[in-house]
């Protein structure tokens, strides 16, 4: 282990560093309590073996900033005193420290102490991995909850979250915002035609296209089977429209074969948009209603297209 002795006298810190050399433990010395503070700060102990009264910060102080201090793995903490005084020992342990050593040093005191500091700091140090890998796996789980297995867009539950915090953010800033559905024309004669697994690889590939075609802010879900949605905040209709007209060439670009389309041609998608503007009395669930509805008429006015929502049309 790597120990810190701070003894501001020089025989007691003296006899201490032979004791631990005997032990086979490395160390550092300070000689008083704020030196042993800035080495504490710049440097990767396991315990500290500190005198009760040292010029400068006493033990108590140096022991309640060590344990104050956040980010830092655990040290063992043990005061060497003079001090026979009971009370003083209840003090130094409500301060943080775990243990006493007395003075003079006697050494076979000094490897128990020792014995039991390295058992107590290596299973801090098992515990602060495992707590991580727990937090790594967490977040693994909550990122999996979070994203469609197929398309790793964001899923049902996710927009849920987001569009309860959108709709709160709007209603705070008094911003604009756009959503669109978009439905994969033709998708289940696409899946009988190609098979399921073709379709399935379109997912992906639609999935990852409508995301390269979007902001930072912007956001992509995969809203239920071969449908999508997007949100695109802090943008009127107008400029919307112009997102999600490219997202539907994009698509088109990628010239997937449709031959079960009357007449045959490439795989393509259709959207409704719909759009909320400063002062508007509606909420998101009706601008999703509003879109769904534009989605429809797009699809019935011959698909590959958006359709805005009549509700902005009359507006």
């Amino acid at each position: 282990m790597k120990i810190l002795i701070a003894e501001d006298d020089a025989l007691s810190r003296l006899v201490l560093e032979r004791a631990i050399r005997k032990l086979d433990h490395e160390y550092v010395t300070a000689m008083d309590g704020t030196q042993a503070w800035d080495i504490f700060q710049s440097s990767k102990l396991d315990v500290v073996i500190s005198d009760w009264m040292m010029p400068g910060m006493d033990g108590v102080e140096l022991c309640q900033r060590i344990r104050k201090m956040a980010g830092t793995p655990y040290t063992y903490f043990i005061f060497l005193t003079a001090l026979s005084d009971k009370y003083h020992w209840l003090a130094g342990l409500e301060a943080g420290a775990d243990d006493y050593l007395s003075k003079p040093l006697n050494l076979f005191e000094l490897k128990t102490r020792l014995l039991v500091a390295q058992r107590v700091t290596s299973l801090h140090r098992q515990l602060a991995i495992q707590k991580s890998e727990l937090e790594q796996l967490n977040g693994l789980l909550f990122k999996q909850a979070h994203r469609d297995p197929l398309t790793q867009l964001r899923n049902r539950l996710q927009m849920d979250e987001d569009l309860a915090a959108l709709q709160d953010w709007i209603a705070r800033y008094n911003q604009s915002c756009c959503l669109a559905l978009c439905d994969i024309d033709f998708f289940k004669a696409f899946n009988d035609h190609y098979g399921h697994l073709a379709g399935d690889e379109v997912l992906r590939v639609l999935g990852q296209t409508i995301g390269q075609n979007m902001r930072g802010r912007d956001s992509v879900y995969r809203y239920g089977g071969e449908e999508f949605l997007i949100v695109l905040p802090e943008q009127s209709l107008a400029s919307g429209a112009v997102v999600v007209a490219r997202v539907l060439q994009a698509v088109e670009n990628l010239a997937i074969p449709h031959q079960t389309r009357k007449p045959a041609g490439v795989l393509t998608m259709s959207a409704g948009i719909a759009a909320l503007i400063p002062g508007d009395s509606r909420t998101i669930e009706d601008l999703l209603k509003e879109a769904d509805k534009a989605l429809y008429e797009a699809k019935e006015s011959g698909r590959n297209r958006l359709a805005v929502s009549s509700i902005e049309s009359i507006r």
